[in-house]
């Protein structure tokens, strides 16, 4: 197509080269049906790559069934439903059946997480968390979180929804070897700055919180425990890890689309029911309109799966997850958290500094179709945001592919022939694909149930 507009320079955030690209392959394109072609053939090329040929080990990611998968695109999807649930809460009539989809889903969260309320119409877990700072606190009040880089995350740190709250931030005292929070320093500072809230929240999560111990400090002085379980979500639902709301914590807050292997989606529980007010009004009419049914649909459907598959699911992931950071470290790649098991969740974090650092390591290992992310480990700066020493990997999906403990073995040959022996990873790249063959039906569903070697 034709040029509208003469180029000029301008500030962009997006990698100026592959702009550039796609506005070559627009400027080939003879017409808007060719600019259609063009956008679907990049996700069927993500789709053929990176749904069929590549170990995903993203801990943030996981694949949805295909009942799942298939709502995202339902016909409810277009609909809107603004409002709370039933006839005189919404803006808009027409919606009863959208009310019997919405119903079923805040009950079955209800279910799985054993909790009073609950609240589907998040579609980000991060905006869950500004969701949560509305209601407990206003600006100017202190609460603490974990920093980075021993984990924390930017939703409950100045830069994220913490700062637009206007929080005063001060650091959870967080032990960088045992990775997990120094209660004992805990105890001297708490008391000292006497946060309203104490955010439990981190994106590199190996180990429990001592969530009731905290509870119990802060309650002296009405401060309350808030457990951002983005990561953890599917494993609390699935009894793999603590119980928060069972533990002290007043609300907690989760992406669907992790552990818990449902849409990109934000959940939200609580017991008390003092904050539904003021938890539901920040979500409606503040932060969320209409909410993307399907979406809902989708998470319902997920909740179920989760009810039925859940415990056994989560519990392999866990087990995968701890067999593969010990096969890591017997092929020479150091990893955190050794003297401890390595991870009691998803996660598995590799100190790669000897390697060529986190960011050099994950792209070569997407090379041969082997996909990590990059990761602040305790010994970087924060200014070594963009070239930190660590590697994250997790095993959702490949748990869901039916994967078990023998198959994190092979894939830990897979890494360390591009990481330790430095093989060229096109090499690397085709055994992986090879391998992958043998994984392409997603498990822990309605579908297609088990996986043979468990439901045998």
């Amino acid at each position: 197509m034709a040029k509208t507009k003469e180029s000029v320079t301008q500030f962009e955030v997006h990698d100026a080269e592959i702009l550039a690209q796609a506005r070559a392959v627009l400027d080939t394109c003879h017409s808007l049906q060719d600019i259609q072609v063009a956008v679907l053939a990049a996700v069927a090329r993500n789709e053929e790559w990176r749904g069929k040929r590549c170990l995903n080990l993203l801990a943030p990611e996981a694949p949805t069934s295909p009942t799942v998968r298939a709502l995202l695109s339902s016909e409810i999807g277009i609909r809107a439903a603004e409002g709370h649930i039933g006839a005189a809460n919404r803006w808009f009539a027409g919606t009863q059946h959208i009310d019997e989809v919405e119903a079923l889903c805040v009950e079955l969260l209800k279910q799985v997480f054993q909790a009073r309320y609950a609240d589907h119409r998040l579609v980000a877990s991060m905006i869950g968390n500004l969701a949560v700072y509305t209601a407990l606190t206003k600006p100017g009040d202190v609460i603490m979180s974990v920093p980075q880089p021993v984990g924390g995350h930017s939703s409950n740190r100045v830069d994220g929804p913490a700062g637009i709250r206007g929080l005063k931030i001060v650091d959870i005292p967080f032990d960088p070897v045992e990775l997990e929070v120094d209660l004992d320093l805990f105890r001297k500072v708490a008391p000292l700055v006497r946060p309203r809230v104490i955010t439990l929240g981190t994106s590199m999560t190996l180990f429990p919180f001592p969530v009731h111990a905290m509870y119990e400090i802060v309650a002296e002085w009405g401060g309350s425990i808030f457990f951002d379980g983005a990561h953890q979500l599917g494993l609390i639902a699935g009894h793999q890890y603590q119980d928060p709301l069972r533990e002290g914590a007043a609300v907690l807050t989760g992406s669907a689309g992790k552990t818990f292997s449902g849409p990109q989606s934000g959940v939200i529980v609580w017991d008390d029911p003092g904050l539904t007010v003021g938890l539901t009004h920040a979500i409606f009419p503040m932060l969320a309109a209409t909410h993307q049914v399907n979406r809902v649909a989708a998470l319902a459907v997920s909740a179920a799966e989760m009810l039925a598959f859940g415990d056994v699911y989560m519990a392999q992931i866990v087990r995968n997850a701890q067999a593969l950071g010990a096969a890591l470290a017997r092929r020479g790649i150091p990893l955190l958290g050794a003297h401890k098991g390595y991870t009691t969740t998803q996660q598995v974090i590799a100190d790669v500094r000897s390697f060529g650092r986190g960011l050099a390591v994950a792209q070569r290992l997407a090379q041969a179709n082997i996909i990590t992310n990059k990761n602040l480990i305790p010994a970087d700066r924060v200014e070594d945001w963009d070239q930190p020493g660590g590697l994250r990997m997790g095993t959702i999906e490949v748990t869901r592919l039916g994967m078990r403990e023998a198959e994190m073995e092979q894939i830990a040959d897979f890494i360390a022939r591009v990481v330790v022996e430095q093989e060229s990873p096109a090499e690397v790249a085709q055994d992986v694909a090879a391998f992958r063959q043998n994984y392409q039906t997603l498990y822990y569903c309605f579908d297609h149930g088990l996986p043979p070697a468990i439901s045998a």
